[in-house]
């Protein structure tokens, strides 16, 4: 089975925030204070480009295993993206209030904070990290 690419890396988070585009600087590091302080803990770099915060540890019945941030984001083509559990229950309740993203199977794709209601996000985030405590329990 192949090794999973998304780990922590021990890179310095300040160090990568400061290389991205300075006009996503300000939302990613309000980004990286609402995952720290949804999770409870410091934010780390996971693979290159992902910024996450708290993790747990996943097998599934094929057998693949290994670590995950419990919420993280990455700055990907002037978009946020943010990491939440795919198919969170009640998810659509958060959605249709959180105001403009675009949604795929578990990332939410934002263009700037502004475009959405922060309190709302801050939701989502704590919901996603609370089922994923419920399912893989809390580390």
């Amino acid at each position: 089975m192949a090794d999973n690419k998304t780990r922590t890396t021990g890179s310095d988070v300040d160090e990568h925030l400061a290389g991205i585009d300075p006009k996503m600087q300000a939302d990613a590091a309000e980004l990286r204070a609402m995952c720290e302080q949804v999770a409870g803990a410091p934010s780390k770099m996971w693979g290159p480009s992902i910024i996450g915060a708290g993790h747990y540890h996943y097998k599934y019945e094929s057998g693949r295993e290994g670590d995950m941030a419990e919420i993280g984001f990455a700055v990907r083509s002037g978009k946020l993206v943010v990491y939440v559990m795919g198919q969170l229950p009640d998810q659509q309740t958060y959605l249709d209030r959180i105001g403009k993203y675009k949604m795929g199977k578990a990332c939410l794709y934002i263009k700037r904070l502004d475009d959405i209601d922060r309190e709302v996000l801050r939701e989502l985030m704590a919901a996603s990290v609370a089922a994923l405590r419920d399912k893989y329990g809390e580390k």
